[in-house]
């Protein structure tokens, strides 16, 4: 497998999930939804899908590049961020454009910079345990019931 050939594709479709919880968390914002309904919602977010996200960086993709990488210690600072950010229980608007504004960052850091130069470096067999790592992250909010995001009344 030659390394022009390696698609980053597992790793940006995660990065979807991710994105659409932004995309729920600023429209919950804008319809003035109860910040507690939508700090509900990305707590179980998190519990269920982006700790495990994290869980996968960290053991399958920053060791290719080593923990000493200054782009792997810049996100796995964004990972503390955002794990300090997620526990906050007050000022809670505050916290949810926060948790927002580093998610969306984040994403675009990684996909520009982070994930290039690990596409560059890894080898098919670490490559080949990314995907598999990734097959791990099935996610479905189907069963999420307060779907805020879809109605623009409280």
């Amino acid at each position: 497998m030659k390394k022009q050939n390696i698609v980053l594709t597992p790793l940006i479709e995660e990065h979807d999930e991710v994105i659409l919880l932004c995309e729920r968390i600023r429209e919950g914002l804008q319809n003035k939804v109860d910040d507690k309904r939508i700090k509900n919602y990305i707590d179980w977010f998190k519990e269920h899908y982006l700790d495990l996200h994290f869980e996968i960086e960290k053991k399958y993709i920053f060791p290719i590049l080593g923990n000493t990488n200054v782009r792997v210690k810049r996100a796995l600072a964004n990972h503390r961020r955002l794990n300090r950010l997620f526990a906050e229980t007050s000022k809670l608007n505050i916290v949810l454009n926060k948790i927002e504004e580093e998610l969306s960052s984040y994403i675009g850091f990684e996909e520009r910079v982070l994930y290039n130069e690990i596409r560059d470096i890894a080898s098919a067999e670490q490559w080949e345990e990314i995907e598999k790592s990734h097959h791990q992250l099935e996610f479905n909010d189907d069963d999420w019931k307060d779907r805020f995001w879809e109605t623009s009344i409280d």
